[in-house]
């Protein structure tokens, strides 16, 4: 799985068995429907505390799920940071928090205009 920012939109690219076992598809969204980017230090911590997910569920290890409502994705590792970011006008979607070493950087320039 990787993140990658341009110009235009923010993607979450997941690999082939991340896509299978995690039920979800890569996620592209316009910067322009991203808004509250952050940096969360203990992901894991969070989305245990989201109530039920579907997908590739390794409790305190590993997580590629979304909530049952479809309104929270989820790619997080433990020991790895996350960008957390809210999404308008993507259908259920309304939140994303995916691990990445470089989450403070892609945060910041998620921040500026």
């Amino acid at each position: 799985m990787r993140v990658r920012l341009t110009e235009d939109s923010v993607e979450v690219l997941f690999t082939r068995w991340e896509k299978a076992l995690g039920l979800l598809g890569n996620i592209t969204v316009p910067r322009a429907d991203v808004s509250d980017a952050k940096v969360v230090s203990e992901p894991l911590r969070e989305v245990m505390s989201a109530g039920i997910k579907a997908g590739l569920r390794l409790p305190w290890l590993y997580y590629v799920a979304r909530t049952i409502r479809l309104d929270q994705a989820f790619a997080v590792r433990r020991g790895v940071p996350a960008l957390s970011f809210a999404v308008r006008n993507h259908g259920a979607l309304q939140h994303v928090l995916v691990s990445t070493p470089d989450a403070e950087i892609l945060a910041q320039q998620l921040r500026s205009p």
